[in-house]
């Protein structure tokens, strides 16, 4: 009874049913009383838990969550514990941290532009992913995969709102989330590629550039490392310092990339004639099937045309409203 008196043990069936005797009234109230009490318990542990929490908290972008809805405005950051626990499928602090290790390579948190945005960075890995959860998606399928991919070059010179519903739509039948997230301060990334469970992938992207070549040669640079390199890892694109972690990788996805927008034969016979005229890439552009911002794109990179040349050609993006 002394241990029951003092808070440290609960009230048994059988004591309840004494004390009823003793003292009245029936057993189930000594049941139910016990019950509160140990709920509040819980609850004031929780609170002082949570209090503690505060410099844990304080790593999230809390206004900025709050502007996009998904968590109320708090004045104390130990007060959005609760909502972030929520936010990422986890019950603690300590589950949490877990799943951090889920969403972002454990080789890239050790890095020091990981760290210097990881609330932000993980957070919006975060929402990417609970998309990919919730959408509706056929298992993976490479074939179907790729045919999409080549049906995506006819709509490389389209606006967002044109070509975002049949790009999900063409993706999501090839077992493939696309999800186009705006960025959050401090992600300065172009996209990601992934795999959320063995059967289905997707592929994130932050449209940072806001032109149709960067976005397209982002989006097929992911493509790349969903075919080509390992489902266990992470791709983040778009920071050289993140990128280094994996170089060659990285080269190889460029590479596909680039060649699988402009055929390296047509694009090598379009540099041998040396005519870089608005007219001569328009005209080669329409013959290979792409958008003239994107040849614009790959004839800059290849130090052909300056970075300020033809760039009237690139088609700006937006997201939709």
């Amino acid at each position: 009874m002394v241990e029951i008196l003092a808070g440290r043990a609960p009230v048994e069936p059988e004591t309840a049913i004494q004390l009823s005797r003793v003292l009245g009234p029936d057993a189930d109230f000594w049941i139910r009383l016990d019950a509160s009490y140990r709920l509040r318990l819980a609850e004031a542990n929780e609170r002082s838990n949570v209090e503690g929490a505060r410099e844990w908290a304080s790593r999230f972008p809390l206004k900025e969550l709050h502007s996009r809805k998904f968590i109320p405005q708090v004045s104390n950051p130990a007060d959005a514990v609760p909502y972030l626990l929520q936010l990422f499928g986890a019950g603690t602090i300590a589950a949490c941290e877990e799943r951090f290790d889920e969403l972002a390579s454990v080789s890239y948190r050790h890095s020091p532009s990981f760290r210097s945005a990881e609330g932000s960075l993980l957070v919006w890995l975060r929402l990417g992913e609970r998309q990919a959860e919730e959408a509706k998606a056929a298992d993976f399928d490479r074939k179907l995969f790729i045919a999409a991919l080549e049906q995506a070059r006819s709509f490389t010179d389209r606006d967002v709102r044109t070509f975002l519903p049949w790009l999900q739509r063409s993706l999501a039948s090839a077992g493939v989330v696309f999800v186009l997230e705006r960025p959050l301060s401090g992600v300065a990334l172009s996209g990601v590629a992934r795999w959320v469970t063995p059967r289905r992938a997707l592929i994130q992207q932050t449209l940072r550039h806001k032109s149709n070549d960067h976005f397209w040669f982002t989006f097929f640079h992911e493509a790349a490392h969903l075919l080509h390199h390992s489902r266990k890892n992470t791709f983040l694109d778009g920071n050289e310092e993140l990128e280094r972690h994996r170089k060659s990788e990285e080269e190889e996805a460029n590479a596909w990339a680039a060649s699988f927008l402009v055929p390296p034969n047509a694009m090598r016979a379009f540099v041998a004639v040396g005519h870089f005229r608005k007219a001569d890439v328009s005209a080669f552009a329409v013959r290979e099937g792409v958008a003239p911002g994107i040849v614009v794109g790959q004839l800059q990179k290849l130090g052909l045309i300056p970075y300020s040349a033809l760039n009237d050609l690139k088609l700006t993006l937006d997201f939709p409203n």
